[in-house]
């Protein structure tokens, strides 16, 4: 029994050495070399300072010059700290609520700029959440609605516009999988870059 019992600790210490530490240590040291912006995030910098993530949706609302996020469920949007979804069954009132006023919202910020906008062309990821909360691209539909009250704010054609949209639009996963997507964050701050001139 007391051979057993030391086998047994002697065991579990080298499993938990082996697949606890040594294990985590060998996988992080070979994707720092292998793919170190993967692994480090996909960090996005402007002027050495840290201004998010490729990966990580950001909060744009309430301004009119940028391309809008699709709606976050995490508190306070676009938390990554706090990736969720809401749960809810698409019978829910909260979910017919959320979406409701997701919807209104969205038509406030676009209908001016794109008076022929209406509730039957509003795109999907306009108006419900992602499954993490914190999608870092919109669908192209959303971009080109979107492109109207972004070329009107900032003074640019929207001809301009659409071409920075389709320069930050990525292809299927793997060329097959899901939708292209348009990286809010890197097109945020291409327009940025022009209003600088540059």
């Amino acid at each position: 029994m007391r051979r057993e019992i030391i086998t047994s600790v002697i065991a579990i210490v080298v499993l938990t050495v082996l697949l606890g530490v040594v294990f985590p240590l060998v996988v992080t040291g070979i994707s720092q070399v292998a793919f170190p912006g993967n692994a480090n995030g996909q960090k996005v910098y402007v002027h050495g300072r840290l201004v998010g993530s490729k990966i990580i949706g950001q909060n744009f609302a309430g301004n009119r010059r940028y391309f809008q996020s699709r709606p976050s469920a995490t508190a306070p949007p676009n938390n990554a700290a706090a990736t969720t979804f809401s749960n809810l069954g698409p019978n829910s009132v909260a979910t017919k609520q959320a979406l409701a006023a997701n919807i209104d919202a969205y038509l406030k910020l676009n209908r001016p700029y794109d008076p022929g906008l209406t509730v039957a062309k509003v795109p999907v990821d306009a108006a419900d959440t992602s499954a993490s909360g914190v999608d870092p691209e919109i669908s192209v539909a959303n971009a080109d609605i979107q492109a109207h009250r972004v070329a009107k704010v900032r003074g640019l054609s929207l001809t301009r516009v659409d071409g920075l949209i389709s320069k930050y639009t990525s292809g299927r996963g793997l060329g097959f999988s899901g939708e292209p997507g348009v990286n809010v964050l890197e097109l945020n701050l291409a327009l940025d870059r022009i209003g600088q001139g540059s």
